[in-house]
């Protein structure tokens, strides 16, 4: 069969979506294994992944699911849901104002004049029993070697696991997270793995990160990464509760609110492309 396909984007981070919304018969497909088939960059579409667009339930306008590069399912994607939410309110699935059931639970957001999408995306965990860790209390400037670095990292859920550490000035942030970032993914105390950034304070109010995501390796950009990163910052008390954070692939402005302790992220969300994929590959889907 032909599968299509919409290619969106949230500052580089792309995933193929696939739209169950106006295409029900598309949830037959093996979504692990098509997602392993076409995120490769050179044999397949190229992506960080895929992502499902779902009808909604409740108080849900929309739903999403969303499965890594490597087959694995994860619980949320902000740069994802973000393009998710700017295409819902296109395509006339929902509101300018909308929530979006994801594993991590509601997600609201609103698309704003201009094309970008603000996210509230909830409150911050600090307890290892609650991001996935193993232990009691709270990982909080933990030092840790990996890889002949030494890093003080802290533990932070934001629907999903992220272990978030701080460099010396010295280190070049994406040669540390292509460098450490395998192996801290898979750490001792993380069973169910994790997504790692290295951050940087470059001032009041300005952030500079790279990501090694679970399941995907180093991307653009991570949303739910700039989010856990603001607010490690906050709690360790290397910056305030609101920050541009520089990614690869661009900014996203991200605020930590003091009134209901939930975590608001602002950034774009944009379309590459659109096209079919055939599905399953093999001899039969070849074109001659």
């Amino acid at each position: 069969m032909e599968v299509p396909f919409l290619k969106l984007h949230g500052l580089g981070n792309d995933y193929v979506f696939l739209d169950l919304v106006s295409q029900s018969e598309l949830a037959e497909l093996d979504f692990a294994a098509f997602a392993r088939s076409v995120s490769p960059r050179h044999t397949g579409v190229g992506s960080d992944g895929v992502i499902l667009i779902l009808g909604g339930d409740g108080d849900a306008d929309l739903g999403m699911r969303i499965f890594n590069a490597d087959g694995s399912e994860g619980e949320m994607c902000g740069n994802g849901v973000r393009c998710l939410m700017r295409y819902g309110y296109a395509q006339g699935y929902a509101p300018r104002v909308l929530g979006v059931r994801t594993r991590a639970g509601l997600i609201r957001g609103e698309v704003l004049a201009g094309g970008d999408v603000r996210v509230d995306m909830g409150s911050p965990r600090f307890e290892q029993s609650e991001i996935g860790f193993l232990g009691d209390g709270v990982l909080r400037d933990r030092h840790i070697a990996v890889q002949g670095h030494e890093l003080l990292c802290s533990g932070v859920s934001m629907g999903n696991p992220h272990l978030v550490c701080f460099p010396g000035p010295d280190h070049d942030l994406r040669a540390l997270a292509l460098a450490a970032g395998p192996e801290l993914e898979r750490a001792s105390f993380a069973p169910q793995r994790t997504n790692v950034e290295f951050v940087r304070v470059l001032g009041p109010g300005h952030l500079a990160m790279e990501v090694w995501e679970r399941g995907s390796g180093r991307t653009q950009a991570c949303g739910t990464g700039a989010c856990a990163s603001l607010v490690a910052a906050a709690w360790t008390g290397r910056g305030g509760r609101q920050a541009d954070v520089e990614l690869a692939g661009g900014r996203l402005h991200v605020e930590w609110s003091e009134e209901d302790d939930h975590v608001h992220m602002t950034g774009p969300a944009s379309f590459s492309f659109r096209g079919t994929v055939a599905w399953p590959p093999g001899k039969d889907a070849e074109p001659w």
